[in-house]
């Protein structure tokens, strides 16, 4: 099989980008939170995502129909995770939350990615690993407390905490389950198939929330943030973070939600004109030495045993 364009990029860069877009999807749900209702940002998102897909998806979503047919079960669990729980979670969330404690919850997606891929798969993290993920997770939390450990007292927990947290729950178990899904299926077939499915189940969700009082409006702000997050957070980010996922494998790939809070706080400061400090440049510093550690090949403590053995 001819590798895709995809397969020919740095799986790194596509998960930099990836995380610049959700740090830019987790902006626009907040900002937009009183005008947009979640459901229908969520629904709408996906129907546009897959109206651009579709031309090209769609003989490839042909070729692979038995295939697909055969997997309907995981496809399913993919749609239901991925799509239809994953991205209306966040923006449930977002109506009462703030994005601080959103992004401080994502943190700790990487954590339980390495978790569930040893209850599932056997996997085990090394030391080397793990230290990556503390270091990376330590700079994600210097950036959201301002480097000030009092702003962890004053941090208000409530039920929009917790459809993050589900959110982040849901989305591991869809990064570790990206290794059981066969290899010609994945790309355009399974986004196609994905995007198709998680659309039929938040349907009704979105239709209930219509009836209730809350319809989705026609205004400038609500079509620019439908289009951002449906080109950007919807059709690359997840083309690029399944590509990288079934290269890297979970564990690797899951430390790059690290970089979500330093994305977010770039945004903000570009827009908003808020100025860096010093706390900023430490978390941003320590997230990304996290990261190499966690992605270097090899074990630097394993190496030294088999030097010696």
């Amino acid at each position: 099989m001819q590798p895709s364009l995809l397969d020919k990029a740095s799986p790194y860069l596509l998960l930099v980008l990836t995380t610049l877009f959700w740090a830019g999807n987790f902006n626009v749900g907040r900002a937009i939170s009183a005008e947009v209702p979640p459901l229908g940002l969520s629904f709408w998102r996906w129907v546009v995502a897959f109206a651009i897909l579709l031309p090209f998806a769609y003989r490839p979503m042909k070729q692979h129909w038995q295939l697909m047919k055969q997997h309907i079960g995981l496809i399913l669990v993919f749609s239901l995770l991925g799509v239809a729980m994953f991205n209306s979670f966040v923006y449930l969330g977002l109506q009462t939350t703030t994005a601080t404690n959103g992004v401080l919850m994502q943190s700790v997606s990487p954590i339980i990615i390495i978790l569930l891929s040893t209850l599932i798969f056997g996997d085990k993290a090394n030391g080397q690993q793990w230290f990556g993920v503390l270091v990376s997770l330590f700079g994600a939390g210097v950036i959201l407390v301002r480097g000030d450990i009092s702003v962890l007292l004053s941090l208000d927990f409530n039920i929009g905490d917790m459809w993050i947290l589900g959110a982040v729950i849901s989305w591991s178990v869809y990064t570790v389950l990206l290794r059981k899904l066969p290899v010609a299926l994945k790309g355009l077939p399974f986004l196609g198939y994905s995007m198709m499915f998680g659309l039929v189940i938040i349907f009704p969700f979105y239709l209930i929330e219509t009836l209730n009082g809350r319809p989705m409006p026609s205004s400038a702000t609500a079509i620019a943030g439908v289009t951002y997050v449906s080109i950007f957070a919807s059709l690359l980010a997840f083309l690029f973070w399944n590509n990288a996922a079934s290269r890297l494998g979970a564990n690797r790939t899951g430390q790059f939600i690290h970089l979500i809070p330093a994305f977010g706080l770039t945004i903000a400061t570009v827009i908003l004109g808020e100025q860096l400090q010093s706390f900023h440049y430490i978390g941003m510093l320590l997230v990304a030495i996290g990261l190499v550690l966690a992605n270097l090949k090899g074990s630097v403590l394993g190496k030294r045993k088999e030097a010696g053995a």
